[in-house]
């Protein structure tokens, strides 16, 4: 039996199994070898979409350090800002920080390209916290973490606990100050080198994940939404760089 196939089943016998299970860096994920360069050192696939796409957590950086959390792609028609994650998660190493990156929130959205998940639901508007019934653009489903995408991410930030969350949105192009620490927020809109503004969701806010996180927790959850179609480059290359110089986190 050759080397290779002896490492691969005892891979298999020491990686867990389920929703919770966790692959180190190296070991192949989705079909595909893990590059050397990748900065990820564990995976987590944290749920499930309605439609049963997985939705995974990439576990970047330095474990004891600082625990921050970045989310992306809540809403489906917004795809530019997982760019950012992704060149996080596929860069060299990050120290100084603590990260966890979850590139695809909403990977039913995405797919079809549609603002809510696949019942139609605004995921950003079915947390427990200050829900309320909505119709029409803010479907905030039949009740309060109704939709699996929620639930998952609800297990995912209790057990995780973050000091701190960045939810990436598009197109309204600012951070929003109006949070549980504002001198934070205004700190990463002049990292991210956007302005900052205040949001109040076309009125008043009800069941957003950040809402719900600041309500729950100790730590800090802020909102940061770029343009309608940012620059390649600005995704790509300067963000992921004005996200790390956030917590002074920094890679070779």
């Amino acid at each position: 039996m050759s080397t290779r196939v002896i490492a691969s089943a005892l891979l298999a016998v020491l990686l867990p199994f389920g929703s919770g299970a966790i692959t180190m860096s190296g070991a192949t994920t989705g079909g595909q070898q893990a590059r050397a360069a990748d900065a990820t050192i564990g995976v987590r696939v944290i749920g499930k979409s309605v439609l049963g796409r997985k939705i995974r957590a990439y576990h970047l950086g330095q474990p004891g350090r600082q625990k921050v959390v970045l989310i992306s792609t809540m809403h489906g028609d917004e795809p530019a800002t997982h760019q950012i994650l992704d060149s996080l998660r596929n860069g060299p190493p990050i120290t100084g920080l603590d990260l966890w990156v979850v590139p695809i929130y909403n990977p039913d959205g995405l797919a079809r390209h549609t603002r809510k998940n696949a019942h139609g639901v605004d995921l950003n508007r079915n947390y427990p916290y200050r829900w309320a019934n909505l119709d029409g653009a803010y479907e905030s489903g039949p009740r309060p973490a109704s939709e699996p995408e929620t639930r998952a991410m609800m297990r995912f930030l209790t057990d995780v606990r973050p000091s701190r969350i960045l939810s990436f949105h598009q197109p309204l192009y600012g951070v929003d100050t109006d949070t549980k620490f504002p001198r934070f927020a205004r700190r990463v809109a002049r990292k991210l080198d956007l302005p900052a503004k205040v949001f109040h969701c076309g009125g008043v806010c009800h069941g957003t994940m950040t809402m719900w996180y600041n309500h729950r927790f100790r730590g800090g959850a802020v909102t940061a939404e770029y343009a309608a179609h940012p620059p390649r480059y600005r995704m790509r290359v300067r963000a992921p760089r004005q996200v790390l110089s956030i917590w002074g986190a920094r890679r070779p």
